[in-house]
């Protein structure tokens, strides 16, 4: 526990808020942000009774830093950060949230992490475990802060946490079972190079003890990779090939963990997707690490729809569906969506720029014969229209809409019955959307207003 300190919050966005409630009583501590006050969250400034908080908004500080004993570093804040460096440059000790909760938690962690289907998963474990366990908590990147969870646990609880490379960049301790899903590349717009990002998600297994356990993505070189550094057990999961752990054989998902055996058939599956089924496949390896009966897993898959923005089935509207996968922000999770189906499509692709590498969804493209049209939108539209061209792309491609209405409104026009519609950007939201959320939400609005 911290307690009687002078505390710097670097950042005030969601778990910046969250680390100031939980370090409120007894101890000092002024907050940081680089935005003005008023881009500040009104109920940011709800702090319990009696705080002793100070705010420094735009770029502003007390001048002496000297006189803080610790320094909490929230998740967005990048390490090169000017304020940060001065922080180090003083030797006052730096910490983070994440740091904060591993260092307190007194449960059983889960971790979950990779680069896209962290929250899919996370909440299939969280509902597995549910069927066995009383005390089960979801946190994380998912949306709750880890802390606002802390006061709650004991050590009889379990804690499933989705973990993303910027909490886990200065993490200095591992959870007892680490996730590491697909590893490819993103948020390279954050990270100094594709090295640095690897480097972060290391730390999910960096510390385990041969009493922990790590399940990994047979599928992918970087995550292989990453769990070579776990000195715990190591499980895989593969939907290409036999592992020891959990893979897909024709239309049976079979674990190896505990004895060979059929834990469901993919048809118990109801998320699209052969990404999904790898998600289901690390999912079910943790299940099966804490011994959930078969029963339940194939109770919970067949009843769970999906997240929000993840291939989520809006509507079916004269015999078209359509499909919002707006929290695909990178060329890998739109070329999942494009397996997802075999239907004829309409893609909507593009939003602001992460400094992506478009060639291998450039390719898909080209050689997915039941690829209809494409509807380009945002900074990157362009971009990946040029990249169209240079391949002698022949189908349809309209980059003139300029709101998500018309963009709807054309999406529906180029459709007939048996075609499905699916917004799977591949891009960030920032040019037209305040968010990702922002972006599904009005695709929704729309597509229901048909």
């Amino acid at each position: 526990m911290i307690n009687n300190k002078n505390i710097a919050i670097i950042g005030y966005g969601q778990e910046g808020y969250s680390t100031a409630k939980y370090l409120a009583q007894g101890n000092n501590f002024s907050v940081f942000d680089d935005n003005s006050k008023s881009k500040i969250p009104e109920a940011y400034f709800k702090l319990p009774p009696n705080s002793n908080v100070k705010f420094y908004f735009g770029g502003d500080n007390p001048g002496n830093l000297n006189k803080f004993d610790l320094v909490v570093r929230s998740p967005g804040i990048q390490l090169n950060h000017p304020l940060l460096n001065a922080f180090v440059q003083k030797n006052i000790p730096i910490t983070s949230p994440t740091n904060i909760f591993f260092d307190n938690c007194p449960s059983q962690i889960i971790g979950i992490t990779g680069t896209k289907g962290k929250g899919t998963t996370s909440t299939l474990i969280y509902n597995f475990l549910k069927t066995k366990f009383k005390d089960v908590f979801l946190a994380g990147n998912i949306g709750t802060p880890m802390l606002d969870i802390l006061p709650q646990l004991s050590k009889h609880s379990k804690v499933v946490l989705e973990m993303s490379s910027f909490q886990l960049i200065d993490l200095k301790k591992s959870p007892h079972v680490a996730v590491v899903l697909m590893v490819t590349s993103e948020h390279l717009d954050w990270h100094k190079n594709r090295n640095e990002y690897i480097e972060a998600k290391r730390n999910i297994t960096k510390f385990q003890t041969n009493y922990d356990f790590t399940v990994a993505n047979d599928d992918f070189a970087a995550s292989l990779d990453i769990s070579m550094a776990s000195k715990g057990k190591i499980l895989f999961f593969s939907t290409l090939k036999k592992v020891k752990g959990v893979y897909v054989r024709e239309d049976q998902v079979i674990s190896s963990i505990q004895k060979e055996e059929v834990v469901c058939s993919t048809k118990d599956v109801l998320i699209p997707g052969k990404h999904n089924l790898q998600n289901v496949c690390a999912s079910v390896a943790v299940a099966k690490i804490f011994n959930v009966k078969n029963s339940e897993i194939k109770k919970v898959l067949s009843s769970f729809k999906g997240l929000e923005h993840r291939l989520q089935l809006v509507r079916t509207k004269n015999g078209v569906k359509f499909y919002n996968d707006s929290f695909s922000t990178t060329p890998e999770t739109t070329i999942a969506a494009i397996e997802a189906f075999n239907a004829p499509k309409i893609l909507i692709i593009g939003g602001s720029s992460k400094n992506a590498d478009f060639s291998t969804l450039i390719s898909k493209i080209a050689s997915e014969s039941s690829i209809k049209k494409i509807i380009l939108i945002g900074q990157e539209g362009e971009k990946i229209h040029h990249l169209l061209e240079e391949v002698n792309y022949k189908k349809m491609v309209i980059t003139r809409n300029k709101t998500m209405e018309d963009i709807v409104k054309e999406a529906s026009e180029s459709s007939k019955s048996g075609d499905v519609v699916i917004l799977s950007p591949g891009c960030a939201s920032f040019d037209m959307f305040k968010n990702y959320k922002d972006r599904g939400f009005q695709f929704i609005k729309f597509v229901n207003s048909l």
